[in-house]
């Protein structure tokens, strides 16, 4: 689970490149004593991520407002649902109105799109994964999002693990240098709980990897074919990632040739946002003066 101390910075740099010296739309517009409730509504169906991040949009702009009612993440919900209800003073209900979506619109738009991945994967024991290729600043927020459809994490920064690619190993055996040699005096220098990936983009690298005793095998752009051959290859004596040329179409077939762990970089760098809107109602000194739909999601820039 996201914790506060992760939400509260991004949320409040959002809110203040959003209004960096206040709304002068409410401020011009609507009555300081103006109270507003509100319905966060699904315009389509998907799986809900991020409703921390919207209740933290919404009281941090002012901490009059209230937020009950949210679905939790991970749910799945139907076009037309209330996924929240909040109540509070009008104009920083709709100061708050656009960070808020923003935030729980791409969210759940990745956890909807992970949560179609790993529908694909059903029946095999592959598991779907993100990678780095996140939103600068916004990468714990996408993770949980990825959590919250059903998939996995990979390492969530360089410092996590060592994770060797073909720059890498270009580098590393320069010279000529032996490439199970290398990644030898490498293991010996990590810690017990380091963990060590390789990447190889040809049949061949497997053994000279697998020497080395690495944790990891990243097979990288394989075919079907190559998939098939190089799990059998590698019997078990490391997990298998698969990466490269992953999308809906292909997953399926991707899982069920046995590989441990499949990375889809999609995830996170192509998604798109959901559509949710706020329905927003009106209320002058707790008495009903009108109701309004603003519609966030679609009509309001």
């Amino acid at each position: 689970m996201l914790s506060y101390n992760q939400i509260e910075p991004v949320v409040r740099m959002a809110l203040a490149e959003d209004a960096p010296w206040g709304d002068v739309t409410c401020e011009s517009l609507i009555p300081v004593d103006a109270a507003a409730t509100a319905r966060l509504v699904a315009r389509e169906s998907g799986v809900f991520s991020g409703g921390a991040v919207f209740s933290a949009a919404m009281t941090l702009t002012d901490a009059r407002i209230r937020v009950s009612g949210l679905i939790g993440d991970g749910s799945f919900f139907e076009a037309g649902a209330v996924l929240a209800e909040v109540t509070g003073p009008a104009g920083g209900v709709l100061q708050a109105e656009r960070v808020g979506l923003n935030f729980v619109q791409r969210m759940s738009g990745i956890a909807t799109l992970t949560a179609r991945y790993v529908a694909e994967t059903v029946g095999t024991a592959a598991r779907i994964v993100d990678t780095r290729k996140t939103t600068p600043g916004l990468r714990a927020f996408e993770r949980h999002a990825v959590r919250c459809g059903g998939g996995s994490n990979h390492r969530f920064s360089l410092s996590d693990a060592v994770m060797a690619k073909d720059n890498h190993l270009a580098v590393l055996t320069a010279g000529g240098r032996d490439l199970t040699e290398a990644l030898r005096e490498v293991r010996t220098r990590l810690g017990h709980t380091v963990h060590l990936e390789v990447e190889v983009d040809r049949l061949d690298q497997i053994e000279a990897v697998l020497a080395a005793g690495v944790d990891t095998i990243m097979l990288d752009n394989f075919s079907i074919e190559q998939l098939v051959d190089g799990v059998a290859l590698i019997a078990g004596r490391a997990l298998i990632e698969a990466s490269g040329s992953v999308n809906l179409d292909t997953v399926a077939a991707i899982a069920r040739t046995g590989v441990d762990i499949i990375s889809v970089g999609a995830l996170t760098h192509s998604v798109r946002s959901l559509d949710l809107g706020l329905d927003v109602g009106l209320y002058m000194a707790h008495e009903l003066a009108h109701e309004v739909e603003l519609g966030s999601g679609v009509h309001r820039p």
